[in-house]
């Protein structure tokens, strides 16, 4: 960091990346701040500075006693460790102490009484909603959406027409010839757990999904105009079922209210979608597979005059980005989901379907609401 934008951001004052301390003397407290930066965002903590801006002047023997602290805390009092940064300047006569704490990627980070601190604006707070706790394990691949168990789900909620059918195009061979029992076989495809399904068994081979999982339905509403309407709607329908069934539907119902327009054929023939059908084969799939199943709440698509917007609850995993996503890049949020869709769905695991839907059709926006914890494929109509 130059010396020019540490009085930048001083002059800016405190936020959620920037914290100011005259004085640390308190290893617990200093760890707290570090956990809190490691769960959220990253950040800096400033040493010798008040929160009026003005410097207060660390010694040279602070420096060295802030150093140990700093290590003792971030390695003693924070589980698992972090490795945080330190830097001394002078500003005006007066020595400064900087600390860059990184965004963890072992998340969720937490004092040795086992408590999660997060940012809260320019001060921190405890983690104690389940469903923001949930979502830290999740970034760090240690607990995933889908295998969550659906109490009111057992062997008797199973579609056996629907899954003797996959099993025996899957492994060439009949329940029967199995000789386990139908709560061994999904055991051991982890499709369930002690007999209860989870949320991934329910959504590929349950029956009357939509009563145990009424949130985790799609939503489809044709818009007469450029925004939602509260009292007029073309067309619209609730898609609930097994999997293949909800993505089998959405796409009829997406492709029956597209346009067909004559792009140069003749008079008889029957015209050409104006959004390619693979577009929303790639992105439904997509959606059904990567949404945020921590999130009690539907998959949506509006269809407007002048676009199509598909949204999906939960933003983008971990570190990915649009850029990311755009340029071939995939984390597998539901990995039970993905390693069953891929002979289920049009899905192919390898984070290309974003490429192969921008290649077919190049008016696709994208928006990762962070704030509103929902991810928005915007779809232009010419």
């Amino acid at each position: 960091m130059k010396k020019s934008e540490l009085l930048e951001i001083i002059a800016l004052d405190e936020d959620s990346k920037h914290q100011f301390k005259v004085n640390v003397i308190n290893e617990t407290s200093l760890s707290q701040e570090m956990i809190a930066f490691s769960n959220t965002l990253g950040g800096i903590l400033i040493i010798g500075v008040s929160d009026d801006g003005t410097t207060s002047g660390l010694t040279r023997q602070d420096l060295g006693r802030l150093s140990n602290l700093i290590s003792n805390a971030a390695s003693q009092q924070v589980k698992p460790p972090i490795n945080p940064i330190t830097e001394n300047f002078i500003l005006d006569g007066d020595m400064v102490m900087v600390v860059n704490i990184e965004k963890g990627i072992s998340k969720p980070y937490m004092d040795k009484n086992g408590v999660i601190w997060v940012k809260s604006g320019a001060d921190k707070r405890k983690a104690t909603a389940r469903e923001e706790i949930q979502r830290m394990y999740q970034s760090a691949g240690l607990l995933h959406g889908d295998e969550t168990l659906v109490p009111r789900m057992s062997s008797s909620d199973i579609n056996m027409r629907v899954f003797s059918d996959f099993y025996e195009k899957q492994f060439n061979e009949s329940l029967d010839d199995q000789g386990l029992s139908l709560k061994q076989i999904f055991e051991n495809l982890n499709l369930s757990k002690s007999g209860v399904l989870n949320i991934a068994g329910a959504l590929l081979f349950g029956k009357n999904t939509v009563y145990s999982l009424p949130a985790f339905v799609v939503k489809c509403v044709v818009y007469p105009n450029n925004d939602i309407d509260v009292d007029s709607y073309i067309d619209n329908q609730d898609i609930s079922g097994v999997l293949k069934d909800v993505f089998d539907d959405t796409l009829a119902f997406v492709l029956r209210n597209l346009k067909r327009v004559q792009n140069n054929q003749g008079v008889n023939s029957v015209g050409q979608l104006e959004v390619p059908k693979i577009v929303f084969e790639e992105l439904i799939t997509n959606a059904l597979i990567h949404r945020d199943y921590f999130i009690s709440a539907a998959i949506r698509i509006f269809i407007f005059t002048n676009r199509i917007e598909i949204i999906s609850p939960g933003h983008l995993p971990n570190n990915l980005t649009i850029a990311n996503i755009k340029s071939g890049n995939s984390n597998i949020r539901n990995p039970i989901l993905a390693s069953f869709s891929t002979n289920l769905l049009p899905y192919k695991g390898l984070g290309s379907g974003i490429l192969r839907a921008i290649k077919a059709y190049d008016k696709i926006d994208f928006e990762d609401d962070r704030d509103g914890n929902i991810f928005k494929v915007i779809i232009t109509r010419d």
